[in-house]
């Protein structure tokens, strides 16, 4: 795996000799990962990957009490630790030198604060967005990439399975969720990969509601939508159960979703807009009637964070390539009545086909 961390960080560094860039500041926290094998989260605490490119040299940058882990896990060995007492900025600029006239930064990820500190110790500079150019090459996933998406999507499956079990009518979202968080890390996960979603009821038409006290009662949808974190990266899970009987109107409801969910995945292939994808699931949820109950995008790209890019959302004209790997998720919620969402993993493999990661059951299962 060494080798391939060094093959993206040699990608990036000829994009930046190509965009005559002195200087890059790599701070985003899994982008750090991307390119060195060092996985951390350095809150508030300064943690970058420093390229030099008119020496050739590149540095991480990392808070002193990561020293060791570093030292360990990174495949840039030039590590520069930061206690907590000095300013990482003066740092940077005592190890870089003067006569920096362009920094690369990820603009999405520098607060006012970093650019003062930046203006106050590198005084004229151009900078250029490199963010967008490391955001295209993390959507390209190699296959290796999607084995590790594979294998956390195989763990969540697993507490998915043996978390329902448990299920049974006035038990409360929250006690389901703890159950599901303690499967996670009994399962070999490092943790959830967002917060676990367990809304019942009329809840289930809140896309990004939060469990709480509400007891699950018999005829209430049950909307699960959850993922784990195993080896860097994620998994993202969605599924909907019926506790006892279903009416007729949520047997609709269901079948509606369960259908613009395989039109979606049927659409997915190299060569196509990624907002056919969207357009092929919304076409369904239209013709049955429930339009302005499905208000979001389709999916999103899935990696090492649970939101990357591509969007899938209608509007978006990237053309899908070999290497992409997103989620299709389509539902209907209609508020005060409750919600359906079933979500698949996708990646588009080398020979342009849609492979679905997801094994979970797709039809509507009764909890009794």
């Amino acid at each position: 795996m060494s080798e391939q961390f060094q093959i993206r960080l040699n990608t990036l560094i000829q994009y930046l000799e190509d965009q005559q860039v002195d200087m890059a500041i790599v701070n985003s926290p899994k982008n750090v990962f991307y390119y060195t094998g060092f996985n951390s989260e350095p809150f508030e605490r300064f943690m970058a990957l420093v390229i030099d490119v008119r020496k050739g040299t590149n540095y991480l940058f990392v808070p002193a009490l990561d020293q060791e882990d570093a030292e360990k896990s990174s495949n840039v060995k030039c590590i520069v630790p930061i206690f907590d007492e000095l300013n990482p900025y003066k740092i940077l600029k005592d190890t870089i030198g003067k006569d920096v006239k362009s920094i690369g930064i990820e603009t999405k990820n520098v607060s006012i604060y970093q650019q003062e500190q930046l203006n106050h110790y590198f005084s004229s500079f151009n900078y250029q967005n490199i963010g967008e150019f490391i955001s295209g090459q993390r959507m390209r996933k190699t296959p290796e990439e999607c084995n590790k998406v594979q294998y956390a999507v195989h763990v969540i499956e697993k507490v998915l399975s043996e978390g329902i079990k448990s299920v049974e009518a006035g038990m409360t979202e929250l006690e389901l969720t703890a159950e599901f968080e303690f499967l996670m890390r009994k399962f070999g996960a490092e943790g959830p990969s967002f917060s676990t979603t367990v809304l019942s009821g009329e809840k289930s038409s809140l896309p990004h509601g939060s469990p709480d006290g509400k007891k699950m009662n018999k005829g209430d949808f049950l909307l699960i939508d959850m993922g784990v974190i195993v080896d860097g990266y994620c998994s993202d899970i969605t599924r909907t159960f019926i506790i006892g009987e279903e009416t007729a109107e949520q047997r609709r409801i269901y079948d509606v979703v369960q259908k613009a969910t395989k039109e979606s995945v049927l659409a997915a292939k190299a060569g196509v807009l990624a907002g056919s994808v969207d357009t092929a699931a919304r076409n369904v949820i239209k013709a049955n009637g429930y339009g302005q109950y499905f208000n979001n995008r389709v999916g999103h790209g899935l990696g090492m964070e649970v939101h990357e890019e591509p969007s899938i959302h209608e509007k978006n004209e990237v053309i899908l390539e070999p290497g992409f790997l997103f989620t299709i998720e389509p539902g209907i919620y209609i508020p005060g009545f409750g919600g359906v969402r079933i979500e698949e993993n996708v990646y588009i493999g080398e020979d342009g086909k849609a492979k679905v990661l997801t094994t979970f059951p797709t039809e509507l299962i009764r909890i009794s």
